[in-house]
């Protein structure tokens, strides 16, 4: 089957794509329109916690649009008050609220901050965030992302998100005054080039937060959900955030985010917040699937021993090529390169024939990993065996 370029001229160019057509994939494995395979590595840049069309997803989505697929979140639906008593039963949080991405869930965190702040702190509406952060797309969440060159792209942004220095907590002290409500980081930077933030600044923070009256807001979208070897990445750290967001792997591959909060910060009034397929019992229906199976008995130990394998292969391929070493926490993990040569090595691993391999490069010097959670170490073993090849291919 050849590639048809006319055929997607209808959609909107935002980015630029090989041209292949992916058609159908299982667990680590994905297939194009030509019939060859890929050993995925971005897994839909961490959405797919259990990989491609897990069986368990599947099944808990055919059965409940089977039952009811939207009622209109002006009803309760069993879905979503199940997997709401899931989150709140394996976490510091009480209150959850179910979104569609996770910049949705963050804009709702920061609007739920601002609504607190106003309750409780004489209007104050700043929330502290930090360099090459990245919280979302839509204007407020761009705002609140440190990413460079965004506060000019859809300019003016959103006002009330002073920059502090990631892991430096004196740069976070300069900044609060007396309109600040809170601060809100992800615990690993994906974005920002898979930097994790240490114990000690997390429980800093927290301190400060304290110290304040400060309410401090985790940005879990790509961390949560057991990504980095633990339920949630806050706990590692042993602190209870105010407030948490959630997305990507929370559906397995599926539209589904939330935002998590303490009783005491669940300010919302009636008419404050909502959205036309929150919660709805579909997405939640999966994501009741996927949460079942990320907490049963000796999934996380495994989590924790591939992260452990992952990160051992790239130390000894960083070692062989005169690379800087690896970093990340669990199964989000980045190679850090000696040079700019990510985006080669990420197009020769996709184009290597009978069978591809696909990678991601935030940085030109950087190659991410964001496999499925339950990958085999059979599979782990041959994507570091492909990426030495392709490594010596690209620098031949």
């Amino acid at each position: 089957m050849s590639f048809d370029r006319s055929g997607v001229q209808s959609l909107m160019e935002i980015t630029e794509r090989p041209e292949l057509i992916f058609l159908r994939g299982q667990g680590s494995w994905l297939e194009d329109h030509n019939g060859k395979r890929y050993l995925d590595f971005v897994q839909g840049w961490a959405v797919n916690s259990l990989g491609h069309c897990p069986p368990e997803v599947v099944r808990a989505i055919n059965d409940q649009a089977a039952r009811l697929i939207n009622p209109s979140p002006a009803f309760y639906n069993q879905p979503s008050i199940d997997l709401a008593e899931r989150l709140t039963a394996a976490s510091c949080f009480d209150r959850v609220f179910f979104a569609n991405s996770g910049a949705e869930a963050n804009e709702g965190a920061i609007k739920l901050a601002r609504k607190w702040g106003r309750l409780h702190r004489d209007g104050a509406y700043k929330i502290i965030t930090f360099d090459h952060s990245f919280h979302g797309r839509t204007l407020a969440t761009m705002s609140a992302s440190g990413k460079p060159g965004w506060d000019t792209m859809f300019a003016p942004q959103v006002d009330g998100f002073p920059k502090a220095v990631y892991n430096d907590i004196e740069s976070v002290r300069a900044l609060v005054d007396a309109q600040t409500v809170g601060i809100m980081l992800e615990p690993v930077q994906g974005e920002g080039g898979v930097i994790p933030a240490s114990a000690e600044f997390l429980s800093a923070l927290r301190q400060l937060a304290d110290e304040r009256g400060l309410l401090l807001i985790v940005d879990e979208v790509q961390t949560g959900m057991g990504r980095t070897g633990t339920l949630f990445a806050y706990e590692q750290a042993h602190i209870q955030p105010d407030i948490m967001t959630l997305g990507k792997g929370i559906g397995g591959g599926v539209p589904l985010a939330a935002l998590c909060a303490r009783e005491a910060v669940a300010c919302f009034e009636h008419g404050d917040q909502g959205g036309t397929y929150n919660g709805n019992p579909l997405m939640t229906a999966a994501g009741v699937a996927v949460f079942d199976v990320l907490t049963a008995p000796g999934f996380m130990a495994s989590v924790n021993a591939r992260g452990q394998q992952l990160s051992q292969g790239l130390l000894a391929l960083s070692k062989k090529w005169g690379m800087k070493g690896e970093r990340g926490q669990g199964l989000l993990r980045a190679l850090v390169l000696d040079r700019g040569d990510g985006a080669a090595i990420v197009d020769a691993a996709r184009d290597e024939a009978p069978e591809g391999m696909l990678l991601n490069a935030p940085r030109p010097n950087l190659l991410r990993f964001m496999p499925a959670l339950n990958i085999s170490a059979d599979e782990m073993a041959l994507m570091l065996s492909r990426l030495e090849a392709v490594i010596a291919r690209v620098r031949a």
